[in-house]
């Protein structure tokens, strides 16, 4: 993984400057996200691993299947066609992501909750958040039935844990000292 970053990094790092050079940060995420989808699908892994199929052929479906690309984003495809590079597609975007959000001041934050959290709570939360990290927090929520009730945040190396897992967790660790 930490070699798919090291190798990924370059990628993103040319694709987030023509995207600045373009001024089009969201078409280029939207078309990396679209690619790096296309990459994972199973089908496509068979086809960048299997050594018969030509670098012509598999960039023609690669093509064909990730959507709707500019020019520049069809050449940039092809580049990774050519170096061997659509495995790290995912990364790839991740990274994109993450320079684009440094650019905009957004930070993501990972919202862990037991239950489903409506749109009205999501939108409180996202605000404490922001003002308590003055910025912007983009957030994505996943269930995780395992915290038994509450929420864990992870926002970059933070994590606030407000799950009653976590309150058991912290109440098991002082009766035992």
């Amino acid at each position: 993984m930490a070699e798919n970053l090291t190798v990924a990094r370059p990628y993103a790092e040319a694709a987030f400057a023509l995207a600045q050079e373009e001024g089009g940060l969201s078409d280029w995420q939207s078309a990396l996200e679209r690619m790096a989808l296309a990459a994972s699908d199973a089908r496509m892994v068979e086809c960048i691993a299997d050594p018969r199929v030509s670098q012509e052929a598999l960039a023609g479906l690669f093509l064909g299947v990730a959507g709707d690309l500019s020019a520049r984003q069809r050449n940039f495809a092809r580049v990774l066609v050519e170096s061997r590079r659509l495995g790290v597609l995912p990364e790839i975007s991740r990274i994109f992501m993450s320079l684009k959000n440094t650019r905009e001041g957004t930070r993501e934050a990972v919202v862990s909750s037991a239950f489903p959290i409506d749109d009205a709570q999501l939108a409180a939360l996202v605000g404490s958040l922001e003002r308590k990290f003055g910025g912007k927090v983009k957030a994505t929520v996943r269930l995780a039935p395992e915290l038994i009730g509450g929420v864990r945040i992870a926002l970059g190396d933070q994590v606030i844990d407000a799950s009653v897992s976590g309150k058991l967790d912290a109440m098991a660790v002082s009766l035992k000292n």
